[in-house]
C-alpha cells in the first residue's frame, strides 16, 4: 500500500481542481508526477509546442514549491511508464482524459496493456465539464447543433472545483529526469519566440489572475464588447485552457457567481465555455471533423487544395490587401493569438473569397496559435467554411470590409497591426516584421497591397461555386 502512484500529466498543468492528482494525494502514498514527450507532443505545431515548453517550466516550479518534482521522460508512453514502474516500484498510474483521436487511441491501448499486467490504471475527468458521451438527445444520439446542446447542459450540475493540492508524499528516491531545455520545444519558433513571449500569460497563477480580472472588470460588458477586436473585452483564457492551467469548472463557477450577482454579460461567457464543450462533443462522436468535411456533401465543393498558391501565400503573410484579414494574421504572429471575430473573418475569406480548402487554414493555425486546441480549431474552421455545424439556413459569406467598418469603426485594430503607409506605425505593427520568417523579405517601408480578391468579387465567385454544385 506504500507503492508510489505515477500521475501522468498531459493538458492538465495545474495543482487545483485536478481529480487525478487529488486522488493520488488522498491515497497517502508517494506520488511521482510525470510528463512524457511522445509522438503526440512531437507532432505539435511550432507555437503550441513552444507554449507547452513554457507551461511545463512553470508547472515544474509549482511542484518544486510543494517539495515535489516533475519527472520528464521522452519516448513511447507505454514503454516509458513501464520503465518508470520498474525503476520506482510504482503500482498505479493515474491521468486526466484526453479526447482527440491520437490521444484516445494511445490511452486506450495503454490502459488495456497495464490492466492485463495487473497494474492499477485510472483515468479521470477534468479537461471538460461534461464527458461527451453523457450528453445525449432525447433519441439517444449526439447533438449536431450548438443551441440545443446549450439548452441540454446549461442547467446541469457542474462539479465544484477541487481544492489546490499543497503537499505530496515523495518517493524514497526520485527517478532520473530529462532536461527540458534539451527537448528544444521552442526550436521551430525561431526569432518569433521573443516577440510573442511578452503577450503570453504562463502558468496556473497567471490563469487564475486572468479569470479574476475578467470577472471583476470586463464580464459585465462582455456580450456587448466581445466582437470589437480593438477593445480588451475577452478573457483570453483559451491560452490557459488549452494546457489545462485552469479548468473549465473553475471558469464556469466564476461566471455563474457573477451571473447570480447580476453581471449582464456573464451568461454569454458561460455560453462560450460550453461552445468549447460542444467542440469536444463533436470531435468525440465524429473524429473525422479534424480532417474531413463534417458535412460529406461538401466534398463536392471546388476548393483549391494547393497550399503554395500565391493567394494562400498572401493570406499567410497578411498581405491580401483586405485590412481586417491582414491585421488579424499579423496579430497572430505577434501575440500568438487572434481575436475571435477576426478568426471568423480570416477563415471565411480564405475558404470562400479565396476558395481554399479549410484544412490549409486549420493546419496553419495549428502551427501559429499558442492557444491551439484540436477540437475548437477544427470546428471553428469547418463552421466558417460552411462544411461544419453551422445551423444557418443559407450560405454564410462574411464581407470583410463591412465587418471591419462595423466592428472597428475608428480603425484602431487595423492601425495597431498594419504598418505600411504610416509615418509613425504602432509598435505592434512593427513587431510583425520581427516575428515573421526572414525568407518572406517584407518590410514596413513596402507599399500596402491592393486586394488580391475584393469583397464583392470573392462573394460572387463563392456563391456561383455554391449554387453550381449538387448539394
Amino acid at each position: 500500500m506504500n507503492a508510489p502512484i505515477i500521475v501522468w500529466f498531459r493538458r492538465d498543468l495545474r495543482l487545483s481542481d485536478h481529480a487525478a492528482l487529488s486522488a493520488a494525494q488522498k491515497s497517502n502514498r508517494p506520488v511521482i508526477p510525470v510528463f512524457i514527450r511522445d509522438c503526440v507532443v512531437d507532432d505539435l505545431g511550432a507555437a503550441p509546442k513552444w507554449r507547452l515548453g513554457l507551461g511545463l517550466n512553470a508547472f515544474a516550479r509549482s511542484l518544486d514549491d510543494i517539495a515535489s518534482k516533475l519527472i520528464l521522460r521522452s519516448g513511447d508512453a507505454q514503454t516509458v511508464l513501464a520503465t518508470l514502474m520498474a525503476e520506482t516500484g510504482a503500482t498505479s498510474v493515474y491521468w486526466t482524459r484526453a479526447y482527440d483521436p491520437a490521444s484516445t487511441q494511445r490511452d486506450t491501448a495503454t490502459k488495456a496493456f497495464f490492466r492485463k499486467a495487473g497494474v492499477d490504471v485510472k483515468s479521470f475527468g477534468g479537461h471538460l465539464m461534461f464527458e461527451p458521451w453523457t450528453v445525449e438527445t432525447k433519441t439517444g444520439g449526439f447533438y449536431r447543433v450548438y443551441s440545443p446542446y446549450w439548452r441540454a447542459v446549461k442547467d446541469r450540475h457542474v462539479e465544484t472545483p477541487l481544492a489546490k493540492v499543497t503537499s505530496l508524499l515523495s518517493p524514497k528516491e526520485w527517478p532520473n529526469c530529462e532536461n527540458l531545455e534539451d527537448w528544444r520545444l521552442g526550436r521551430a519558433m525561431q526569432r518569433g519566440a521573443s516577440v510573442v513571449l511578452p503577450f503570453a500569460q504562463i502558468g496556473e497563477d497567471a490563469a487564475q489572475y486572468r479569470l479574476e480580472q475578467f470577472i471583476q472588470t470586463r464580464a459585465d460588458t462582455y456580450k456587448a464588447d466581445r466582437d470589437f477586436p480593438a477593445i480588451d473585452a475577452t478573457s483570453r483564457l483559451s491560452e490557459n485552457l488549452a494546457l489545462g492551467e485552469i479548468s473549465p469548472h473553475q471558469c464556469w463557477h466564476a461566471g455563474m457567481r457573477a451571473l447570480l450577482e447580476g453581471c449582464a454579460g456573464a451568461e454569454h461567457f458561460l455560453k462560450e465555455v460550453v461552445w468549447r464543450e460542444f467542440a469536444y462533443h463533436l470531435m468525440l462522436h465524429t473524429p473525422d471533423i479534424l480532417t474531413r468535411n463534417w458535412k460529406p456533401d461538401w466534398d463536392k465543393f471546388p476548393w483549391n487544395t494547393d497550399g503554395t498558391h500565391s493567394d494562400v501565400i498572401a493570406w499567410k503573410q497578411g498581405r491580401t490587401g483586405i485590412r481586417f484579414v491582414d491585421a488579424a494574421m499579423r496579430e497572430m504572429y505577434v501575440t500568438g493569438r487572434m481575436h475571435n471575430r477576426a478568426r471568423m473573418i480570416v477563415a471565411s475569406y480564405l475558404t470562400k473569397h479565396l476558395m481554399t480548402h479549410w484544412t490549409i487554414g486549420k493546419d496553419w493555425f495549428e502551427r501559429c496559435l499558442i492557444d491551439w486546441d484540436p477540437a475548437a480549431n477544427a470546428m471553428g474552421w469547418q463552421w466558417a467554411a460552411g462544411s461544419g455545424p453551422d445551423a444557418a439556413p443559407y450560405f454564410r459569406v462574411f464581407n470583410p470590409v463591412s465587418q471591419l467598418e462595423k466592428f472597428d469603426p475608428q480603425s484602431h485594430y487595423a492601425d495597431r497591426w498594419i504598418a505600411e503607409g504610416k509615418s509613425a506605425p504602432h509598435p505592434d505593427a512593427l513587431r510583425y516584421f520581427d516575428a515573421i520568417p526572414r525568407s518572406w523579405q517584407l518590410s514596413a517601408s513596402a507599399p500596402y497591397p491592393a486586394p488580391i480578391v475584393t469583397a464583392a468579387e470573392g462573394r460572387a465567385r463563392a456563391l456561383a461555386a455554391y449554387e453550381g454544385r449538387q448539394f
